[in-house]
C-alpha cells in the first residue's frame, strides 16, 4: 500500500470499465509487473470516490426528473392549445351551420314564394288554359306558411349571440306539429305532381311554353321545369335533420342548450320517419281505393295461374269460415270500426236517395201552372188569390229554395258518398289479404313473396285503424252538417210562405177564428180533401186495371205463334202495366206485351222476379205485373150471346153500370153456358169463375167492343171474364162433383 501513495486516484468508472482497462491488460500480457490485486483479496475503494459516484447517480436522476417535468408540462401546453384550437374548431363550424340553415331557409322560401306567385300567375296566362295546374300546386301554400314562420321566429335573435341556439331549439319545437302536417301532406301528393308534369311534357308545343315561361319569370335560377322548385320541399325537409345534427355535434356539452338541441334534432328525425310512413300509407290507400271499371274480356285477360291460384285459395278460406272449419282472425277493434262505417254508409246513401226524390218531385211541382188554367172555383176572389199566391211560389220562393238545397244538401251528400268507395275498397281488399295472411300466419319461416303478403296486410290493417275513426268522425260530422242545413231551409221555406201568404190570409174568413176553431177547420178540410183524393184515386185505379186484353198486332201475333211453339200455351203471360228495368238483367217493357215464363224465380230463389222470354231479349220483370194470357181460339164454340129479337144489327151495349139493363136473350132450347176453366177476377171490374160452373151471359164483348172479353153474371154477381173460358154444353150436363161452386 506504501508503495501506491504517491499514485493519484484512479478516476470513476463504470464497474465494466474500471476491470476492463487497457493498462491492466497491457501488464498482464508483458507478465512484468503484477496485479494490483488478485482473486482472493478484497478491493478497498475510497471514500472520496464512493461519494462522487452517489452525487453524480443522483445529479442524473434529477436531470431525468426535471425532463420528464418538462416534457409533461409541454404536452399539457400542447393539449390545452389544441383543445382550444379544437373549440374554436367547433364553434366555427358550429356557426358555419346555423349559417347555413338560416340563409339556406331564406333561398328555399324566395324561391318558393316565386315559382307559387310570379311563375304560376304566367302559367295561368297561357292560352289554351293549362289542364290541372293548381294540383301542381296543391298542398305549397301550407309549406310557404310554415317556412316564413319559422324563418321570422330565428330571425327574432341575432346568430351570432350565445341564445341563439335556445332560440332556434323553441323555434323548430314550436312548429313542429304544423311542418310534419304540411309537409306530409305535400310529399304525400308529390307523385301527382311528377305524373302530372309528365302529361305536360307528351305535349311539346305547351311542354315548350312552359319552359319558355319558367325561364323568363326566374332568369337567375336557371330553372327548366316546375319540378326544378317543386323538388325543394321535398328536399328540405330531410335537410332538417342533417343541419341540426351538424350543430348538435360542434356544440359544448356544458353549453345550456345542448340537451335541449339533442332532442330537437331527434325531433326532426321522428318528423322524417313519421311522414315517410304516413306516404307509404297513402300509397297503399291510392293503390287499392281506386274502383275499376273492367269488361268481362279485361277479366279473363287478368286472368293467368298465380291469379287463379291466389283468388282459389281465398275463396277455400272464406268457405271454410262460414262454415265454421276454420276460425276467422278476429279483431275486434276493427270490427266495431268497420261496422260503424257500413251504418254510416247506408244512413248516407238512404238520405242521397230521399233528397234526389224529393228534388225530382219538388222540380215536378214547380213545373206545373196550375194557375195559368180556368179554375172551377167558388168564388172569384179566392181564385185570383190562389193565382198570385202559387205564382209567387213557382217563380221565386221555389226556384230559391231549390238552388238552396242543391247547394248546401245535395251536393255535399254527392260529394260524400264518392267518398265513401275509397274507405270501402280498402275494407274489401282488407279482408282479402287478411284470408291470405291466415294461409301463412302459422308457417315458421316466410318466402320472400310470402313475407310481402303480410306486410300487406298489417300495412292496411294499421292504415285502417289508424284514418278509419277519422273518416267516420268527419263524415258523422258532414252528415250532421247537412241534415242541419236542410232543416234551416225547410224552416226558411215555410217562413217565406208564411210572408207570401199574411197579406191574403188576412182577407179570408178563417183568419178570426179561434185557434181551437182554425184547427178544427182545417182538420175538417185536410180529411174531406183526403177522401176525395181517395174517391179519385180509388177510381183510377179501376180504371188501370181494367181488362189489358187488346186485339193483337201482326208483329204481336207473330211473337205469341213463337212463344207458344217454344214454351207453349200454359208458359205465355201479358204485362199488366208498364215495367222499367232498374237492376242487372231487368228488362223495360210495354203494358200489354207478351211473354214466355221460363223461371219463376230468380237465380237467388226470389219468386217476386221472373226469367222470361220477351221474344228475343230474355231478363227478369216483376211477377206482380204478369197474368196468364189466355189466347181467343180461331174457331169458337157455338157463340153464347145472342141478338136481339129484332135480327138487326148488334147494338153495343154496356151493361156494367147497375143502372143498365141487359140485352133481351132468348134461351137456345137444350143448351147451358158453364165455365171452362178456373177463373179469378184481378179487379172489381171481373168476377170470379170456377170449372163447371153455369153462368149467365150478358154481353159478348167488353166496354171497347172488344169479343175476347165478355160480361156475366155468376152467384149474383156481375163482372168480366175471358170468352174463350166459357164453353156451351147440353142444358142436361152437370158438372163434376171434384168442381163444386157457390
Amino acid at each position: 500500500m506504501q508503495q501506491c501513495r504517491g499514485l493519484q486516484p484512479l478516476p470513476h468508472l463504470p464497474h465494466n470499465q474500471l476491470f476492463n482497462s487497457p493498462t491492466m491488460d497491457t501488464a498482464a500480457k508483458a507478465g512484468d509487473a503484477p496485479p494490483l490485486w488478485s482473486p482472493g483479496e478484497e478491493l478497498e475503494m475510497p471514500a472520496e470516490a464512493e461519494a462522487a459516484s452517489e452525487g453524480a447517480e443522483a445529479e442524473e436522476e434529477e436531470e431525468v426528473v426535471e425532463e420528464e417535468e418538462v416534457a409533461a408540462a409541454r404536452a399539457t401546453e400542447r393539449a390545452e392549445a389544441e383543445a382550444v384550437i379544437a373549440k374554436e374548431k367547433a364553434a366555427q363550424k358550429q356557426f358555419l351551420a346555423i349559417e347555413e340553415l338560416v340563409s339556406t331557409e331564406r333561398n328555399y322560401l324566395r324561391n318558393m314564394q316565386l315559382s307559387t306567385v310570379t311563375i304560376r300567375s304566367n302559367l295561368e296566362k297561357l292560352q289554351p288554359a293549362l289542364a290541372n295546374l293548381e294540383a301542381m300546386f296543391l298542398y305549397i301554400e301550407e309549406v310557404i306558411d310554415v317556412s316564413g314562420r319559422l324563418l321570422s321566429l330565428l330571425d327574432q335573435t341575432p346568430h351570432s349571440e350565445p341564445s341563439f341556439l335556445q332560440s332556434l331549439c323553441d323555434a323548430f319545437l314550436s312548429l313542429t306539429a304544423d311542418i310534419e302536417m304540411a309537409y306530409r301532406e305535400y310529399l304525400a301528393n308529390y307523385n301527382n305532381v311528377t305524373a302530372q308534369e309528365n302529361i305536360y311534357k307528351q305535349k311539346e308545343a305547351i311542354w315548350n311554353e312552359m319552359v319558355k315561361v319558367i325561364k323568363t319569370s326566374a332568369p337567375e335560377v336557371n330553372a327548366t321545369s316546375l319540378t326544378f322548385f317543386l323538388v325543394m320541399p321535398v328536399q328540405r325537409i330531410a335537410r332538417y335533420p342533417m343541419l341540426l345534427q351538424t350543430i348538435h355535434k360542434h356544440t359544448d356539452p356544458q353549453h345550456p342548450a345542448y340537451s335541449v338541441l339533442e332532442e330537437t334534432a331527434r325531433a326532426a328525425v321522428n318528423i322524417n320517419c313519421r311522414i315517410n310512413e304516413y306516404k307509404r300509407f297513402r300509397e297503399v290507400a291510392d293503390k287499392y281505393k281506386k274502383t275499376e271499371t273492367l269488361t268481362i274480356k279485361d277479366m279473363i285477360n287478368r286472368l293467368n295461374g298465380h291469379s287463379i291460384a291466389k283468388k282459389t285459395a281465398r275463396l277455400s278460406q272464406y268457405i271454410k269460415h262460414e262454415t265454421g272449419m276454420v276460425p276467422q282472425l278476429k279483431d275486434e277493434g276493427f270490427d266495431a270500426v268497420e261496422g260503424f262505417f257500413y251504418a254510416l254508409e247506408r244512413g248516407i246513401v238512404d238520405l242521397h236517395e230521399n233528397v234526389a226524390a224529393f228534388l225530382g218531385h219538388l222540380q215536378k211541382f214547380i213545373e206545373c201552372r196550375p194557375e195559368e188554367q180556368d179554375l172551377d172555383m167558388d168564388s172569384e176572389k179566392a181564385a185570383v188569390c190562389y193565382k198570385e199566391i202559387t205564382a209567387g211560389l213557382r217563380q221565386w220562393i221555389y226556384p230559391a229554395f231549390e238552388s238552396r238545397l242543391n247547394t248546401l244538401v245535395f251536393r255535399p251528400l254527392c260529394a260524400l258518398r264518392e267518398l265513401l268507395a275509397g274507405p270501402r275498397n280498402l275494407i274489401r281488399k282488407r279482408l282479402h289479404k287478411l284470408l291470405d295472411y291466415e294461409l301463412i300466419e302459422e308457417k315458421p319461416s316466410l318466402t320472400y313473396e310470402e313475407q310481402a303478403v303480410a306486410n300487406a296486410y298489417r300495412t292496411i290493417n294499421a292504415l285502417l285503424l289508424a284514418e278509419l275513426p277519422l273518416f267516420n268522425g268527419t263524415a258523422l260530422q258532414l252528415l250532421w252538417g247537412v241534415l242541419g242545413a236542410f232543416s234551416c231551409l225547410r224552416r226558411d221555406l215555410a217562413t217565406d210562405v208564411e210572408q207570401l201568404t199574411t197579406a191574403y190570409t188576412q182577407q179570408f174568413p178563417h183568419n178570426f177564428m179561434e185557434p181551437s176553431a182554425f184547427w178544427e177547420w182545417a182538420k175538417g178540410s185536410v180529411l174531406e180533401g183526403a177522401k176525395r183524393l181517395e174517391s179519385l184515386c180509388r177510381s183510377l185505379e179501376e180504371e188501370m186495371n181494367a181488362p189489358i186484353v187488346q186485339p193483337l198486332s201482326p208483329s204481336s201475333q207473330k211473337r205469341l205463334k213463337t212463344l207458344t211453339e217454344k214454351h207453349g200455351s200454359e208458359k205465355i203471360y201479358q204485362l199488366s202495366g208498364h215495367v222499367v228495368g232498374s237492376r242487372d238483367l231487368d228488362l223495360t217493357l210495354q203494358r200489354g206485351e207478351l211473354v214466355g215464363v221460363l223461371s219463376e224465380k230468380d237465380t237467388r230463389g226470389d219468386r217476386r222476379r221472373w226469367l222470361v222470354d220477351a221474344g228475343g231479349p230474355r231478363g227478369y220483370v216483376p211477377s206482380s205485373k204478369l197474368v196468364r194470357y189466355h189466347q181467343v181460339t180461331t174457331n169458337p164454340p157455338p157463340s153464347p150471346h145472342f141478338t136481339s129479337p129484332g135480327g138487326g144489327a148488334e147494338t153495343r151495349r154496356h151493361s156494367y153500370t147497375p143502372e143498365s139493363r141487359p140485352l133481351a136473350t132468348m134461351a137456345l132450347p137444350c143448351f147451358q153456358v158453364f165455365a171452362a176453366y178456373d177463373f179469378t177476377a184481378r179487379s172489381s171490374h171481373e168476377v170470379t169463375l170456377q170449372a163447371g160452373e153455369p153462368v149467365r151471359v150478358l154481353e159478348r164483348h167488353d166496354k171497347r167492343g172488344n169479343p175476347e172479353w165478355s160480361m156475366v153474371e155468376a152467384r149474383g154477381r156481375r163482372g168480366y171474364v175471358p170468352s174463350n173460358y166459357l164453353q156451351v154444353l147440353p142444358s142436361n150436363y152437370l158438372a163434376p162433383p171434384s168442381s163444386p161452386y157457390r
